[in-house]
């Protein structure tokens, strides 16, 4: 008989977001496929969890996948988890998923955090309709195409984005959207120091531009309230 593949969420900080379903998920499973081994036992020494893990990242998520299966079809369960978060948003698992539908087996995804979730909810933008764009594509140029896109439409944009390329990133928004579009710069959710910056996109610039460092990992969230083409 085939084991279970169950996609787990951990949390995207404080540790103590981690729901009760995915400790019992964690414990009872023989083999934990994991994002990023070393940051992995740091969740799971935590909560005095000892497992097989084995390396499973966007540079070999298909070789993994296969011995994955492989493990499945021994019967074992498999537990999948990021370095934070809901795995395959933003972050491997989609490889693997795929692959399990279409040897007919079985998965479970339990519910859980997503940063662009906790980011949404607290940034006091509209909620009605949103678009998830994960991370933007590295060149300028596509990046605008990007962006231009995103500007038609009516709805709350969401992306993610790291610490050196934030303040590039929200110039292009202004450069496109204008100095007035609304927008919400979330960083370190349910970390020490998280943050929320709203306002304007001149205004969120200039309290940017101001700090000393930007650390951690950010979400911006962007609401153009302009006429649309």
């Amino acid at each position: 008989m085939d084991g279970m593949l169950y996609i787990v969420p951990t949390p995207i900080g404080n540790l103590e977001d981690i729901t009760l379903r995915a400790l019992k998920i964690l414990r009872q499973c023989n083999v934990i496929a994991c994002e990023n081994i070393k940051h992995s036992l740091k969740l799971l020494s935590y909560f005095n969890i000892s497992k097989t893990l084995i390396h499973y990242c966007s540079y070999n998520e298909y070789s993994q996948s296969n011995k994955i299966i492989a493990l499945l079809r021994n019967g074992q369960h498999v537990a999948l988890i990021s370095n934070a978060g809901t795995p395959a948003i933003s972050d491997p698992g989609y490889v693997l998923i795929k692959k399990v539908i279409e040897n007919n087996m079985t998965f479970e995804v339990l519910p859980g955090v997503s940063a662009f979730v906790t980011a949404l909810v607290g940034s006091g933008l509209p909620l009605k309709s949103f678009i998830f764009c994960g991370f933007l594509k590295r060149q300028n140029s596509k990046v605008k195409k990007e962006l231009y896109k995103l500007k038609l439409l009516d709805k709350t944009i969401i992306i993610y984005e790291s610490s050196h390329r934030i303040v590039k990133t929200i110039l292009l928004c202004k450069e496109i959207f204008g100095d007035d579009t609304l927008i919400c710069v979330a960083r370190e959710l349910t970390k020490k120091f998280e943050e929320f910056i709203r306002g304007t996109i001149d205004q969120v610039i200039d309290v940017i531009q101001k700090k000393r460092s930007l650390l951690g990992e950010f979400v911006i969230l962007i609401y153009n309230c302009g006429e649309k083409v």
